[in-house]
């Protein structure tokens, strides 16, 4: 008997060890590693002429919030930019979709969901070339479109640069949540709505009284999926924007490429940002989760 359950936990380490190497090799290390570089002043080291490797505390952090430019708070600001378009967009917008298509309120519900879905198949950076061509140019489609409505009108971003990127990102990703929303959609029992409809249930009050409640934890799971791809959101606005026009368009994931690896290599402040946009991650996450605790119904 003893035996046996040796051997039971023998091979229990024996699954999970490959796994849990696998795990502190590829994700633990390099944050570990990633916020004790942000503590340092290590900038290359002595063969690219730097001072040896020294503890130097939060510095990098201090010089991240303080900074006169106030680069991270523009880059944060864009990026809670995108949280927002992501989750009070992309979601809402997905999810109307999916119910009209699972719900054959239209023709040809196979054809909508492929178009629909049909820009997550396509590269951002193809996307980012097409659109900076469609819209950040003085002869663009989009101005073409502008000086039909106002003669003489001359391209100018300088108001709202971030619009076209957040259009953009709508028009993109909203196919994604329509995938999720709709594959769980076909998971509830018609059964459950038929009765409902027998016994006079609108189709509103199908929507909020089992539908949405039944969906609770899928919109938790859209949201986390939303909040993590919006805050590391690079290739899509670097091939559109590339931080532009005077950086403000720029996010923090731009934000920390630059000091690593443009001009002078600053990778302390670069891991800073990393650090931040872990902790900001986490917090969302966190606060979509009591969201859902607080307000949300049972699958």
């Amino acid at each position: 008997m003893i035996s046996s359950r040796r051997e039971e936990k023998f091979s229990y380490a024996a699954l999970v060890l490959p796994a849990l190497v696998i795990y502190l090799a590829v994700m633990a290390f390099p944050i570990i590693f990633s916020v004790l570089l942000s503590l340092t002043n290590y900038n290359g080291g002595r063969i690219f002429g730097n001072p040896d490797l020294k503890f130097v505390g939060l510095n990098s952090y201090k010089f991240m919030f303080t900074e006169p430019t106030g680069n991270f708070w523009l880059s944060l600001k864009n990026n809670m930019l995108i949280v927002g378009i992501s989750v009070f967009g992309q979601i809402p917008l997905g999810f109307v979709l999916a119910y009209i298509l699972s719900r054959k309120l239209v023709r040809g519900s196979g054809f909508f969901q492929a178009m629909i879905y049909l820009p997550n198949v396509i590269s951002p950076v193809i996307i980012g070339i097409l659109f900076k061509s469609f819209y950040f140019n003085q002869n663009s489609v989009y101005m073409e479109i502008v000086r039909f409505f106002k003669p003489g009108a001359e391209f100018t971003l300088n108001s709202h640069p971030m619009v076209p990127v957040l259009v953009v990102m709508l028009w993109m990703y909203t196919g994604l949540f329509m995938i999720i929303f709709l594959s769980n959609l076909q998971r509830i029992d018609t059964s459950v709505i038929e009765a409902a409809k027998i016994d006079g249930a609108s189709e509103g009050q199908i929507l909020l009284r089992i539908i949405l409640p039944a969906l609770s934890g899928v919109i938790v799971t859209c949201a986390i999926l939303a909040i993590s791809g919006s805050l590391k959101s690079f290739d899509l606005i670097y091939t559109m924007t590339n931080g532009g026009p005077a950086n403000q368009t720029r996010v923090l994931s731009l934000y920390m490429y630059f000091m690593a690896f443009q001009g002078a290599p600053n990778y302390p402040l670069a891991n800073a940002i990393s650090t931040v946009m872990v902790i900001i991650s986490f917090i969302l996450i966190f606060l979509t989760r009591r969201v859902e605790k607080i307000f949300g119904g049972k699958e």
